[in-house]
């Protein structure tokens, strides 16, 4: 049997992603026109995936990207409650410039290792990956093969699969952004993961 493979994609395009507002209370906000289109585009591109499962986290916007990809091969996309974007406290609904690069500050201290930083009134990088991860788990736990899907939010994606794929560090995942619906391709490997593609990076 194939061993089980696991899709990470970033949810579609927001109101808040189109006017550069910080948006990670839940539920959020919806997915834009263009953010409609990007998520049946993603639909298409994994049309041709054994897929099996497709999960979303419970941001609305996490939620409707996933539904045409579910559809896609008739399932019903499953809600996870752990694997919602990083809570960033004092920054949430900032716009201003200065606000994005305190906030890319703290993930590139998470990158570099110290995983206890949060900004005020948000979570540090353990507190994510400890609910992250256990959702990851579960997954793992109830598929033995083919194509699990995933759609979850960009800051929490690269700080979870730091920590999943022995083939992916901080430094690389730091300086690489997931843009709407880009997607990174994770395969069981032995008890761990193995990153076999983030973006349009082939890893092997």
């Amino acid at each position: 049997m194939t061993p089980l493979r696991l899709v990470l994609a970033r949810h579609a395009q927001t109101t808040a992603n189109a006017e550069g507002i910080l948006d990670t209370r839940l539920p959020g906000c919806p997915l834009t026109e263009e953010g409609h289109h990007q998520a049946a585009e993603l639909a298409e591109r994994l049309a041709g995936e054994p897929v099996v499962a497709v999960y979303a986290s419970r941001a609305l916007r996490a939620r409707q990207t996933a539904r045409p990809v579910a559809a896609r091969h008739g399932l019903a996309a499953q809600v996870l409650t752990g694997v919602h974007e990083v809570c960033i406290g004092d920054l949430e609904g900032c716009q201003a410039p200065d606000a994005h690069q305190r906030l890319h500050e703290l993930y590139h201290t998470w990158h570099d290792g110290d995983l206890d930083q949060a900004r005020p009134g948000g979570e540090s990088a353990k507190q994510v990956l400890d609910r992250y991860l256990a959702d990851v788990a579960a997954i793992r736990s109830a598929h033995r093969g083919g194509t699990a899907v995933l759609v979850s939010h960009g800051a929490a994606t690269r700080l979870a699969v730091v920590a999943l794929a022995a083939n992916v560090d901080g430094a690389f995942a730091a300086v690489r952004l997931l843009s709407n619906t880009a997607t990174v391709l994770l395969q069981a490997d032995g008890t761990g993961w193995r990153c076999l593609r983030w973006d349009d990076i082939e890893l092997g």
